[in-house]
């Protein structure tokens, strides 16, 4: 029996039917078709699937869809401005914090709520933000380094 879901999910109020037990990942890929979002565990350890649910971050696979009724998801095609990249975007691809792009869509959704709190972390801030996100390419130098350049590039147009 399918239950009917209003949500917003990048600023568009959705009005879905849905399983009762559907998880969130499964609603954005499979029902809305944002693909974004990827599924490495299925068990909510390794943050690929993190979205921001009312600004707080959630591991999408873990999450059942129904329990977020009138609420706000963002998700990685949430954090762009239309075809113009978000600075932590950008700063990924200019750092070369991105290879396979599997953990990307988490790691970059765990930035933007990092810096929307913070705006101007240290590095051990940055470390322990992101510390529930894996990259098994990278490693994490580069991502660290990109999400700090962002900061930076955020501070400055804030006071601009």
């Amino acid at each position: 029996m399918r239950k009917a879901l209003n949500i917003e999910i990048n600023g568009r109020k959705q009005a879905l039917e849905i399983e009762p037990n559907a998880l969130l990942l499964d609603v954005l890929r499979l029902g809305v078709g944002l693909t974004g979002t990827k599924e490495g565990c299925g068990e909510g350890v390794c943050g690929s699937c993190t979205v921001m649910v009312d600004g707080e971050l959630v591991r999408s696979c873990l999450t059942l869809a129904m329990q977020l009724e009138g609420k706000s998801v963002t998700t990685i095609e949430g954090i762009s401005n239309g075809s113009e990249l978000h600075p932590i975007q950008r700063r990924f691809l200019e750092h070369g914090a991105v290879q396979c792009g599997f953990c990307s869509p988490g790691l970059i959704v765990t930035a933007k709520a990092l810096l929307s709190s913070n705006p101007d972390p240290s590095e051990a801030e940055v470390r322990d933000a992101i510390r529930g996100n894996f990259c098994r390419c990278t490693g994490y130098v580069k991502i660290i380094e990109a999400i700090l350049a962002a900061a930076k590039e955020l501070r400055s147009a804030a006071h601009a």
